[in-house]
């Protein structure tokens, strides 16, 4: 929890991609995300905003440079080894904190059937929807269902494709998770992921290929 004012981390996490602003941008219906992750929607005419769907204009979309500065100057304490530091330099702490990257198990197959599959790994090609609980949906079905039959469901869930990355926090809840999923899951992970990257070089390779095709 905040202290003396400061801001929550709640406040300072981007909807989309559910990490602590990076180069915060800030739409015309006062919305805020990070910067890779509005791009998509920057490329557009009339966009609709991924939190309250109301469109806006892309041409005034500015840098917050507030947030920015709340950001770096707001402390938080690394869930893996406890470590305080700004927010600022949380998320590339996360991606090498040795006590947050062992509790991911990694795993390579040498060849196609060499080796089964442990039954640890999280499973990265089909999930569950976070609603209703349908099973076996892929990237683009969930987007697809949840579009279909959870749209105006308000309930706070947790993404299941975040959760199954080595990034990902499986408690963290998206506070709106149909705009989440429109924007962050509108590509497939498998086919544009280095799992061994980190979440902002990924992001920002992915979502540069998807609007490429």
């Amino acid at each position: 929890m905040a202290t003396g004012g400061e801001p929550t981390i709640e406040a300072l996490t981007c909807s989309i991609c559910l990490e602590i602003f990076l180069k915060p941008v800030t739409t015309t219906c006062g919305h805020t995300f990070c910067s890779s992750c509005i791009a998509p929607c920057l490329q557009l005419a009339s966009p609709n905003c991924p939190l309250c769907r109301v469109v806006f204009d892309p041409q005034k979309a500015k840098k917050n440079s507030a947030i920015d500065k709340q950001v770096n100057n707001t402390k938080g304490s690394c869930k893996g080894c406890g470590k305080k530091m700004s927010l600022a330099k949380m998320r590339s702490h996360n991606s090498s904190c040795s006590k947050l990257t062992k509790t991911m198990p990694k795993f390579s197959p040498v060849a196609p059937t060499s080796q089964p599959i442990p039954s640890n790994v999280p499973n990265r090609s089909t999930f569950m929807c976070p609603y209703c609980g349908l099973k076996n949906l892929d990237c683009s079905a969930l987007v697809r269902h949840c579009n279909d039959a959870h749209r105006d469901d308000n309930k706070q869930v947790v993404c299941p494709i975040c959760s199954s990355m080595p990034w990902g926090d499986p408690s963290f809840k998206s506070a709106n998770f149909i705009g989440h999923l429109n924007v962050r899951h509108k590509f497939e992970y498998d086919t544009y992921v280095d799992f061994e990257a980190d979440d902002d070089s990924m992001l920002e390779e992915a979502i540069r290929r998807s609007l490429s095709e």
